[in-house]
């Protein structure tokens, strides 16, 4: 699907100065002269130097030139490593000499994989579901070549789309975040290194000296919408995007800087949207979201999902999975999110899957079905057979899948390194939410 990139009329910034807009645009003609070497070409590959010292081989997707350094930029994604890791660097990381992929140019130590360490040191083969997991948690992207011809062309129009990168960084608040994806901003706002994002209204600016005006006179302080949730210091808001429009825009361009596949819609209005925060004396600070559709003919109870970088391993991802599961339970329903996932929403959802499936398990006492755990879970019937497939806790048997588990079994995956309690979860008597009047999708049967 196309992404529409409509500009917002109300997110009109504070004037800037003529002086500075025009100094802001001027053309990089007039200074690349100063800048002695030939530019290195778009589409060539070389070995890029990423992190301290280790090289890899890299094609440059864009160049541009920087006017405070007074040098070429060039944009490369590195050959084998998913979009996230593309980045700006400057020539001096970069070797001369170009590089053919397709032949041999790097020694056997930098040629060989972490997946081909693995299966050196492992006596017994690789299985599908190792690999899985390695390539989730090394973010390796497939190539068109593994993907079906649909999922490829929609992969390939989505690169063309996304590819290069601008905003390297944005500031919220205190916290200054560097982004992983385009996203699709307006292009006086989309090509600048930095944006200056209101943590309050979201709104966003390109200068320090608008955005230090701007909070001075913002009077927000928490997110639009209806308190849901309160638990302590933390508390979560329910916004519609019909009511909230420009806000509910503004957070899915920043999502979008974190989420690769996320397509997104200006037209917010189909969508509600769950606003995590941590409450101080100065407000409300949001570190994550999750959106859904007001009305699903899918079942999905999750459209987009995000916790911010600063926010990241602290168990708000999962604390905002399990609230989408427990709004689904007030519904009467079961629900999944929408596909595809990130990587590391993958890796989130499958151990929050484990986590609740394994607690019911060990117990439980009697016989339970697939029909059963969705029931009391509100997981989809073909999430709760991916999971228990994973953990070999599922067999096959007169067309049907059945549960097939020993309390010793159960014990074992608890213990390993793989179960991870979250360490937040989500006390239910703090909700305040009911269910609005829903059109009668299935219920609790989903396969």
């Amino acid at each position: 699907m196309s992404i529409e990139t409509i500009q917002p009329t109300e997110n009109k910034p504070v004037q800037e100065s003529r002086d500075t807009k025009k100094e802001d645009d001027k053309s990089g003609d007039e200074y690349e002269r100063k800048d002695q070497d030939p530019p290195l070409e778009i589409g060539e590959h070389y070995l890029v130097k990423r992190g301290e010292d280790s090289w890899h081989p890299a094609e440059i997707i864009q160049r541009r030139y920087s006017k405070a350094l007074g040098l070429y930029e060039y944009y490369v994604h590195y050959e084998g490593f998913n979009r996230r890791l593309d980045e700006w660097v400057s020539k001096e990381k970069i070797l001369s000499t170009q590089v053919n992929i397709n032949e041999t140019h790097l020694s056997k130590s930098e040629k060989v994989s972490s997946l081909d360490l693995l299966l050196e040191q492992s006596d017994r083969k690789i299985t599908r579901n190792q690999k899985r997991k390695h390539d989730e948690i090394n973010h390796v992207q497939k190539t068109y070549a593994e993907m079906d011809p649909t999922t490829a062309a929609l992969e390939k129009e989505h690169e063309a789309i996304t590819k290069v990168k601008y905003i390297d960084k944005i500031q919220m608040g205190k916290y200054e975040m560097d982004t992983w994806y385009f996203s699709p901003y307006p292009e006086e706002y989309g090509k600048v290194p930095k944006l200056w994002i209101c943590e309050y209204c979201l709104k966003y600016m390109r200068l320090e000296k608008t955005y230090r005006h701007h909070i001075c006179e913002c009077t927000l302080r928490q997110p639009p919408g209806k308190e849901i949730y309160r638990k302590g210091t933390l508390s979560i808001y329910e916004a519609d995007g019909k009511e909230h429009k420009i806000y509910a825009q503004n957070l899915c361009l920043i999502a979008k800087l974190f989420l690769d596949h996320k397509t997104l819609y200006f037209d917010v209005e189909p969508f509600l949207f769950y606003i995590l925060c941590e409450i101080d004396k100065a407000g409300a600070h949001v570190v994550g979201y999750f959106s859904k559709e007001k009305e699903s003919p899918d079942g999905n109870n999750v459209a987009c999902i995000l916790t911010l970088p600063p926010f990241q391993r602290k168990g708000y991802g999962k604390l905002l999975i399990a609230f989408s599961y427990e709004l689904s339970k007030l519904e009467n329903t079961v629900g999944s999110p929408e596909k595809p996932l990130s990587d590391l929403g993958k890796l989130s959802y499958r151990s929050y899957w484990s986590w609740v499936l394994l607690e019911i398990l060990r117990d439980f006492r009697g016989s339970l079905s697939i029909r059963d755990l969705s029931h009391m879970t509100s997981i989809t019937q073909s999430d709760i057979v991916s999971t228990l497939q994973t953990m070999n806790m599922v067999k096959y048997w007169k067309g049907q899948h059945v549960i097939c588990v020993t309390p010793k079994l159960v014990e074992e995956h608890i213990k390993s390194a793989q179960f991870k309690k979250p360490r937040l979860t989500v006390d239910v008597s703090a909700i305040r939410w009911s269910p609005a009047h829903r059109k009668n999708y299935p219920k609790n049967n989903k396969k």
